[in-house]
């Protein structure tokens, strides 16, 4: 095929249940001048036999078969590399895009040059025909904000330009949360934005969350967070207080009484470090860095009088923003 003007990635692992409702929700796009790359990771189902099919059948389809399994953050790399067209757009082997998703897209980027990266809402849904719609913030300031936080950015949703992409690229080290920490890398480096329309069905699964996987997502969400405060603020991993700097980015239940105070001075030092930088927007920063720290403060596993001191001098800001009953709680338990 000549040139095309997009380059679709999809990675496989063993797919085959919803495999061809994703591959058809491509096929009937009503944007068709793309390539669609299928990353087979030695799948041991019947992906291969569905994928052959449908690339003997389109010559669009790209077909890359690994002869060994390298796992979803290489094979997208590797899409990444084999990419021809101008544009990139990302999904996974069981969700389900729009028929207007990829025309949508591109031309809200061409109309938009300064926008490296494009996203969309998208529906969560499940077998028993339950659906969710999930609103993400659609502008960059906002955007940048909220990786501080959470991952404002659904994976399979996103069209970016190539000419961004350099040398980005998924990092092993932070699987399962590869996808939040480029977009997040990434977002330092060029503009992004959420389409405000559902263009992307995403299959929820109800299956249970191994300890390991569990293990893996802090261990890579903590290393996240320790970039962040490096590249964003200036704090270091060796700084003091590092405890409290990341708890005041992700809710910690039942802390001391001192580490409670740590997360509130932490939070209040990151607050005025942005009120200096203005790197991220000020108001979402300190509306949810205060969520944080009040709901910490509300679930602590101690109160004593030392935590009520510091709560009404120089916590006072923070002890403001909580419930009437709850403060007059808080100090209840800590004066006895």
């Amino acid at each position: 095929m000549s040139q095309p003007i997009l380059s679709v990635i999809i990675p496989v692992y063993n797919a085959e249940k919803y495999l061809q409702e994703t591959i058809n929700s491509i096929l009937n796009q009503s944007f068709t001048d793309y390539e669609l790359i299928i990353l087979n990771d030695k799948s041991t189902d019947n992906s291969k036999a569905i994928i052959e099919k449908n690339a003997a059948a389109d010559s669009r389809i790209v077909f890359v078969d690994k002869i060994e399994n390298i796992g979803p953050a290489r094979l997208r790399n590797e899409g990444f590399e084999t990419s021809k067209g101008e544009f990139i757009a990302l999904m996974d082997a069981d969700d389900i895009a729009m028929p207007d998703r990829f025309s949508k897209q591109i031309e809200f980027l061409k109309k938009n040059p300064e926008i490296g990266v494009c996203g969309t809402f998208y529906t969560l849904f499940k077998l028993d025909g339950k659906r969710k719609l999930i609103a993400l913030p659609t502008e960059h300031l906002a955007i940048r904000t909220a990786f501080l936080f959470y991952d404002p950015i659904g994976n399979p949703t996103i069209m970016l330009r190539k000419a961004v992409l350099n040398d980005f690229r998924f990092h092993d080290d932070f699987v399962p949360i590869e996808d939040y920490e480029l977009w997040d890398r990434m977002s330092a480096h060029t503009l992004m934005a959420n389409l405000s329309e559902s263009l992307l069905d995403y299959r929820w699964h109800d299956t249970n969350i191994s300890q390991t996987k569990i293990h893996n997502v802090n261990r890579a969400l903590r290393n996240l967070r320790l970039a962040q405060l490096q590249r964003d603020f200036g704090i270091t991993s060796e700084n003091t207080n590092i405890e409290g700097y990341l708890n005041a980015f992700d809710f910690k239940r039942g802390l001391s009484a001192q580490e409670v105070i740590a997360t509130i001075d932490a939070s209040q030092q990151l607050i005025a470090i942005n009120r200096e930088s203005r790197i991220f927007d000020q108001k979402i920063l300190e509306k949810q860095m205060n969520q944080i720290v009040v709901r910490t403060l509300r679930k602590s596993k101690e109160f004593n009088k030392p935590l009520l001191r510091y709560l009404r001098n120089e916590g006072k800001p923070v002890f403001r923003k909580v419930r009437w009953f709850d403060r007059i709680l808080i100090m209840f338990k800590s004066i006895f």
